[in-house]
């Protein structure tokens, strides 16, 4: 068995700048080759753990910050004004990417498209609520509130 530091996240292995312990083969065959990881000795475990810490405490921080924004998000009702037939049918609908523009144009919030966990466009008038992936631990809803377009 070999010790080495992650350079980069690994799915089923770790996470970067983490020290792991795997096959002798494993490491000096893909790991190391492929630059994912590096021997682990007393100097690089020292810098690893360094890095570590700083990007503990700077995810800590963009939690927090998440958290904030959660409790703006919860309280808050964005509305989208949409073209609508006289039964109250969408002539289009409205995607994640339309939620997150008009999100951070009403409330000056920042978010991408892959942060508003829609599972199918909205295609009808009301209020909707819908789920909002800030952080990967922190998870709120926004009230999205469709209304017809006047003419």
């Amino acid at each position: 068995m070999m010790k080495v530091l992650l350079k980069k996240d690994v799915p089923n292995l770790g996470r970067r700048f983490q020290v792991i312990e795997v096959a002798d083969g494993y490491a000096r065959n893909y790991l190391i080759p492929k630059g994912l990881a590096e021997v682990a000795t007393p100097a690089t475990i020292k810098v690893a753990e360094t890095h570590l810490r700083r990007q503990l405490e700077k995810d800590a921080r963009q939690e927090q910050e998440a958290q904030r924004l959660a409790e703006r998000l919860k309280e808050a009702v964005v509305e989208i004004k949409v073209p609508a037939g006289e039964t109250g049918r969408l002539y289009h609908s409205i995607s994640a990417q339309e939620i997150a523009r008009t999100i951070s144009q009403s409330l000056k919030i920042t978010l991408e498209r892959d942060h508003i966990l829609l599972e199918e466009p909205i295609r009808t008038l009301g209020i909707h609520t819908v789920p909002v992936r800030l952080h990967r631990n922190v998870r709120t809803t926004v009230r999205v509130n469709v209304v017809p377009a006047s003419h």
